[in-house]
């Protein structure tokens, strides 16, 4: 982003089984675009990386108050009606149905949390850092 500018975006709508969107900064979708060419050519990973970051994506912009228009297809596919559920997830963020969302957020919750004991705290999968 740019003072006086409005800052451009890519949405990546996905295939059929993807009911949200992403919205990456153009920042990451460069890196994104590096991480791709890096990947040997032809394989199916590639190929399908391509896909869904070329071919499933659009360009689109915030205006100039800081809002993020969705058009009607984009609206139509995650079955957007009134509100959306926004979360963020580092360098890009998704927009779900709120209902889709919990759905999906619980059901993977309960299935990762499977995984450890009842009495784990999350936060311990994250990396050390150094300080200083």
């Amino acid at each position: 982003w740019r003072d006086g500018l409005k800052p451009n975006i890519v949405i990546v709508y996905g295939d059929d089984r993807q009911d949200w969107l992403e919205v990456y900064t153009m920042t990451a979708i460069d890196e994104i675009d590096q991480q791709i060419e890096d990947m040997q050519r032809g394989s199916p990973e590639r190929l399908m990386l391509e896909e869904r970051m070329y071919g499933q994506s659009l360009e689109a912009q915030i205006d100039e108050d800081g809002r993020l228009v969705l058009s009607q297809r984009l609206r139509e596919k995650i079955g957007l009606t009134s509100e959306a559920f926004f979360i963020s997830a580092g360098d890009y963020f998704k927009i779900w149905k709120p209902e889709a969302y919990e759905g999906k957020a619980s059901e993977r919750s309960k299935k990762l949390a499977g995984q450890y004991p009842e009495d784990f705290a999350p936060r311990s999968l994250l990396p050390h850092r150094s300080r200083g």
